[in-house]
């Protein structure tokens, strides 16, 4: 299953018209999109991801696996309060699923239960994790060389310490606050995006 490296996630700061005119901007230079919106009700999460035809193919809501399936977004991601991966699976195969993990122990319990791939963090100092200590490279790599499934890593990642990252054997990052509360979140995107393009900010379809 192909799995985007650059995942972009949603920070349940902004109200719905920001969203859409945020989104609408960085779409082209994100792999995956993520709806993180838990304050927001499925009627608005349905709104929004209407107002964006264009990217649905690269929509994947946290938690809320009845949005993902009837809006056919691109898949869901999973944390410790949702459903079993393996109940996902079995009812939308059409979905990617993907599960948070904090740990390897959590990391091999979501590759036997069936996920496309975990979301592991954080790994570098964040605003949205304050007074929490970040888990560090050599965690992300120990994760890495434990399983066999795509690991995305989030968590204080910049377009400066990325590359040592993914040096780890991580087939990803994620980035919450880097591009959906920067000044310009365009400018932004673009600048994550030359990690992995030598083009100066084009559309990368695979990142």
């Amino acid at each position: 299953m192909d799995i985007p490296k650059f995942h972009v996630i949603t920070t349940d700061k902004q109200p719905i018209e920001e969203l859409q005119k945020i989104l609408t901007a960085i779409a082209p230079f994100a792999g995956a999109v993520h709806i993180r919106e838990k304050e927001k009700t499925a009627k608005q999460i349905q709104c929004l991801l209407e107002s964006l035809p264009f990217c649905r193919s690269k929509i994947i809501l946290n938690d809320r696996v009845d949005v993902a399936h009837a809006l056919k977004a691109k898949g869901v991601q999973l944390a410790y309060h949702s459903l079993d991966v393996s109940v996902v699976i079995d009812a939308f195969p059409s979905l990617i699923v993907g599960k948070s993990v904090h740990s390897v122990e959590e990391a091999l319990e979501a590759e036997k239960d069936g996920a496309h791939y975990i979301l592991y963090g954080h790994i570098y100092s964040t605003h949205s994790k304050k007074g929490l200590k970040s888990r560090g490279i050599a965690a992300l790599k120990e994760v890495v060389d434990a399983v066999q499934i795509p690991v995305i890593a989030i968590g204080g990642i910049t377009p400066v310490n990325a590359k040592e990252v993914l040096q780890t054997g991580a087939h990803g990052i994620a980035v919450m606050s880097g591009v959906m509360l920067a000044q310009d979140p365009l400018k932004a995107i673009k600048q994550y995006s030359h990690i992995w393009t030598s083009g100066g900010g084009e559309n990368e379809a695979a990142l």
